[in-house]
This record gives structure tokens, sequence and C-alpha cells, in this order.
């Protein structure tokens, strides 16, 4: 009877806590040399932190990481770490006015009586590149490549370090199909040559066509690990949702076909959109969903005035919005909460009166000067309106919990009555009890009348919408009316055709 193999890597009861934040509470993940290995979950199944203890990035609170059989180095020995382990990025870490040659031995050319060799470093990036058959011309400009022949350079000087574990993470993100199958190719010729890798991905056929194994991380665990032959595509998307196939979906929900429309935009295109045609009734939530890279927050915040788009228009209530202007949205009736309350949503030095009453000053006063009374008094209403628990509308907004600090920046996106009501990430980061909250505001927003539209990656915020319209590589792709089980919604994010 033979003895199974040692794994390449292994890491087991991973726990990885920041503040009363767990972001992994049982990370597991065992990877076989010369295989590639998915790793996949959904936006905040704990994958980036897994992949952060893996490279060394950050320590455990709790749990270990070996590779070959041996504990992973000291997060202070980098070297160490380099010999062992590489992630290359969605976004590249080279620096692009450096030759392809000077990439690769970065911080470390030869160097002949103190000075760099400059025909030493172009004749070992040649053999480097030969002997992992990467196609590059080494004197090349970085900037100039192709991005999967930038990926593949980073690959090449992560085996320059001895490194023979690859992580990949959203490799084929920001390419088309034939790049795709291309880094697919030199994928299976690397593993041949001995590479191993582990292959992050939001678009689960790529699992199926280049992966041998796949690992499934949901609320922060381990779910299964399967070889990718054995497990169905259904049976992934269940593992990913925490929900069978078979169980019953939500009641369904209908907006008035009467109702007018209010938000409607034809052919809007970006750099991260394309041909988003988009209607929003009076009184219906729409929700917008899709991976990080799918391009539904830039078109939310398009219509918030903070993008301006290269192609397309859109209309509020019969009037042509203008792009790329917060103040012009905000006179056309339109309230946002950001996708960062804390960069993009408050103003850390001011009160929670003034920050909630920020969007309506020309209310609230006249010629510029603002009645302190009636600002008082306008922020204490929406204070209890929106039970944010604080000492008044004086205490300064700094003080507040996460969950009621969000609650301020929801009270001035309503501050104003709007026609269209843009929510990013609404319940990001706050708790329970506030997360209920906030959805029961774009509850009676929608009941008052108010469009409303939601972008979120919290399957609980989107139970809520009238209708969610899925966006692939920035185009809508799927539209799931109320009633959606959540296997459907996450195979249309994730890109699985069904059909």
């Amino acid at each position: 009877m033979s003895t199974p193999s040692i794994p390449l890597v292994q890491a087991q009861g991973v726990v990885k806590r920041y503040g009363p934040t767990v972001a992994l509470a049982d990370g597991r993940l065992t990877v076989h040399a010369g295989e590639s290995h998915a790793l996949v979950g959904r936006n905040g199944a704990g994958k980036s932190t897994l992949v952060n203890v893996l490279t060394g990035l950050q320590a455990p609170d709790a749990g270990s990481v070996r590779f070959d059989g041996e504990p992973a180095p000291s997060l202070a020995d980098r070297d160490a770490w380099r010999r062992k382990v590489a992630c290359v990025y969605q976004k590249p870490t080279v620096v692009p006015e450096l030759t392809v040659a000077e990439n690769l031995f970065l911080n470390r050319q030869p160097t002949g009586r103190g000075v760099i060799s400059w025909r030493r470093l172009r004749r070992e990036a040649t053999e480097l590149l030969d002997t992992w058959h990467v196609r590059v011309d080494p004197e090349a400009r970085t900037a100039d490549l192709r991005v999967e022949d930038r990926q593949m350079v980073e690959i090449a000087r992560a085996l320059s370090f001895g490194a023979r574990f690859i992580v990949l993470d959203e490799p084929t993100a920001q390419l088309d199909n034939r790049e795709i199958e291309r880094l697919f190719t030199r994928m299976r010729a690397l593993q041949e040559s001995g590479v191993t890798f582990l292959f992050i991905s939001h678009h689960l056929q790529e699992v199926y066509e280049v992966c041998q194994t796949v690992t499934v991380l949901r609320d922060a665990r381990w779910i299964t690990t399967a070889p990718v032959a054995d497990l169905p595509r259904t049976a992934l998307v269940e593992a990913m949702a925490g929900e069978s196939v078979g169980e019953q979906a939500l009641a369904d929900r209908a907006v008035d076909a009467r109702a007018p429309v209010l938000l409607e935009a034809h052919g809007l295109s970006s750099p991260a959109y394309e041909s988003v045609d988009l209607t929003v009734r009076r009184g219906e939530v729409v929700g917008l969903a899709g991976s990080s890279g799918s391009g539904k927050t830039e078109l939310a915040e398009s219509f918030a005035g903070l993008h301006t788009p290269t192609g397309g228009s859109a209309e509020l209530d019969g009037q042509r919005l203008r792009f790329g202007d917060v103040r012009a949205a905000l006179r056309a009736g339109i309230g946002c909460v950001p996708r960062d309350r804390h960069e993009q949503g408050l103003v850390a030095g001011m009160s929670i009166g003034d920050n909630a009453t920020l969007s309506v000053l020309d209310r609230l006063g006249r010629a510029g000067f603002v009645a302190t009374d009636a600002r008082r008094r306008f922020a204490a209403d929406l204070i209890e309106r929106l039970d944010i628990h604080a000492e008044g509308p004086d205490q300064p907004v700094s003080d507040l919990s996460g969950g009621n600090a969000q609650k301020v920046v929801m009270a001035r996106a309503l501050a104003g009555e709007p026609r269209l009501l843009v929510l990013i990430n609404p319940t990001a980061g706050v708790d329970v009890k506030s997360k209920e909250s906030l959805l029961a505001r774009m509850d009676s927003a929608r009941d008052d009348g108010t469009a409303v539209l939601v972008v979120s990656d919290e399957l609980d915020d989107l139970r809520r919408c009238d209708r969610v319209l899925v966006l692939f590589h920035g185009r809508v792709v799927a539209e799931h009316p109320a009633g959606w089980r959540d296997h459907e919604l996450i195979a249309s994010i994730e890109g699985v055709d069904h059909g």
C-alpha cells in the first residue's frame, strides 16, 4: 500500500481576526505538487485573507501553514517566503517603465566591479525566459506588453527565486477570451514543468477548464475540497451559496407596471461597463449584482455624479442627467450612500447634525447663512427617524459606532427627499440590528415612491429588491425578478452557463 505524498502546501484551522471582525474562522487548504487548485467563494468568504496568510503577508491568529511538510518561515524572512510562494495579482506589480529584464532581476541585478553588468542581466533574463518557455523580449519596455505577457513576466520572476507555488488572483479579469485561452495553455505547460497553481476566480467556468481540484470557502469557513471532475456545477454553486437547489424561493414581489419610469438610461458606456440600458420605476428597488470587476459600482456611481460615462445618456423624471457633477446630481433629486462611509460619506471633524444636513443647507437658511436652530431641529428629526443612537445633533460623528455612522450617511441621502436613491454596499461593516434598520429605511423610501438603485455583495440586501440585474465584464447578462434563489443569482454572478 503506497503512502500518500506530502502536500506541497497545507493550511489547517487558520483563524484571522481584525478587531471584532472574524475574517477567517476555519481556513483549510491542501494543494499537491503539479496541480492547478481553484479557491472559490463569494466576496467576503475569506479568500483574500487566506492568501495573505499563505504568502506570508500576515500571521494567522491560530492554525498552521506548512510547505513540503515543513512549517512556514517567519514573517520577517522575506527571502524564504519568496522561495516558497508568489502571488500574481489582478493589478500588475511590475514597474512599467523598466524593461522585462530589469523587472525580472529588480534589486538583485548582476554586478561587476560594483556596477550593473547589463550584458549579464540580458543573458540571465533570456535564459530564465527560455527555461520557462515565456516568449517575451527581455529588452521590451514592460508597459508595452500585453496584460497576459506582463503576467507571465511576473510568474517568471517568481520562479527565478525558486518558488514553484504560484497564486493567480483573478488573472483573467482584464483578458478577452483569446487571451484567457492563451494564459490557460501557458499554465498547462508550466504545470508539466513542475509548477503548482492556486487559481482564484469569480468565473466558475474557468475552474472547470483549467483546474483539477477546487476548495470552497463560505462565511469565512472551509466548506469542501473535491476533484473538479467529481463536482457538478450545481453542486459547486450550492456549496458557495449554502442553499440547496430544491429549497423554497422567496415570495414574488412586483411593482405596479403602470408606475411611471423615473430613471431611464440608454447605452451607457465607460471603461468599467458597456452598452447598459436601465430603467427604474417610481417605488421600485432595482439591485445591481456582480463580481468585483463587473462594473456595477462604477455604473451606480455615475448616476450620483461621481463618474462620467464615455457614451450613452440618462434621464431622471424626464430631465437629462449631467454626469460627473455631484452638485448637479443633488439638484436633480439624487441621494447617495457611497461605497466607503469613511472616505466618501462622512466629514470626521464635524457633528452628526452637520454631516446629516450637508446636502440641504440651502433649505435651512438664506444668502449663505444657515439658521442654527433650524439645522438642529432638522437633524434631530433625522436622528429620530433613522434611530441613530446618539446624545444629540451636536455629538461628533467620529464618536459613533459603524452602524450609527452609516445611518448618518443614510440620513443625509434621504434629507433632500430624493426622487432617486443610490445605495452602494449600504450595510457593509455594520451590526445585524443596524443592518435591519438601514434596510427598513430602503423599504420605506420605496413605499414613498422613491426609485431605488442598490449595489451590494450581500444577498440579504438584494433580497429586498423587486428585481436584480447582474453585470459580468461590464455588461448586463441577466435579470432576476423577486423570488430568486441564492444559487440562481450566484450562478449568474459567477458566469456559469446552465444552458
